[in-house]
């Protein structure tokens, strides 16, 4: 895998169905070939308030890593994650009492793959508990490893495709402090597949938090 970035797209005055739509003839016009679906989604659990301070862990899935299961734990002050293989799902079944899942809020984007030279493009319908929440594009740029050095060329082929919506900066989670060397951020760092996942939470918690869905219905 390479460098992705992970690019909410607006709906405004149109349903979801018809703004995936807009966006499928771009990525077409563009001479992308189709190349499946995908699949991301995520599931919260919450610790039982008796067993001392709130704790939270997300556990999420990517069909592009199918042997794989990403957890995040929040503890309010850090996020630690966790990579491990599907027994962990089995897991989480066996401490209903320790962490509840918050069933209600579970979310995901799935949608069309599609491949277009190095890149990899992915038109993603949001949704949480059945209800269209939004869109969000996944571009992966394969050949490069470290988000600083290929960001520019990112940008410029975003911005191709999805015009002004894409900002000249680059994505937040990518100026962080690096875990691994706190002098460095995070764009200088070599691009992991826990760091698709935590993009992906953001823009999920980002959703989760709507009082209101966009305007339109679930495509």
């Amino acid at each position: 895998m390479g460098v992705t970035v992970l690019q909410p797209y607006p709906v405004e005055n149109k349903s979801g169905a018809q703004t995936i739509d807009f966006l499928l003839k771009r990525v077409v016009a563009l001479g992308a070939i189709p190349a499946g679906q995908f699949l991301v989604d995520c599931e919260t659990y919450s610790s039982n308030p008796q067993l001392g301070p709130p704790k939270t862990v997300h556990i999420l899935h990517n069909s592009e890593q199918p042997a794989s299961v990403f957890s995040i734990l929040d503890t309010g002050s850090k996020q630690i994650p966790l990579v491990t293989d599907g027994l962990f799902d089995l897991l989480m079944t066996r401490i209903t009492p320790a962490y509840t899942s918050k069933k209600q809020t579970k979310i995901e984007s799935k949608g069309q793959r599609f491949e277009f030279g190095d890149f990899l493009i992915k038109l993603g319908s949001v949704t949480m508990s059945q209800n269209f929440k939004g869109v969000l594009v996944e571009v992966e740029y394969r050949p490069c490893l470290v988000p600083g050095s290929c960001w520019e060329l990112m940008r410029e082929f975003l911005q191709g495709f999805l015009g002004s919506n894409v900002s000249n900066s680059m994505p937040a989670y990518f100026t962080q402090r690096s875990s691994i060397n706190p002098n460095h951020s995070k764009a200088n760092e070599i691009y992991q597949p826990i760091d698709t996942i935590n993009q992906y939470l953001e823009h999920f918690t980002n959703y989760r938090k709507q009082t209101m869905a966009p305007v339109g219905v679930r495509p």
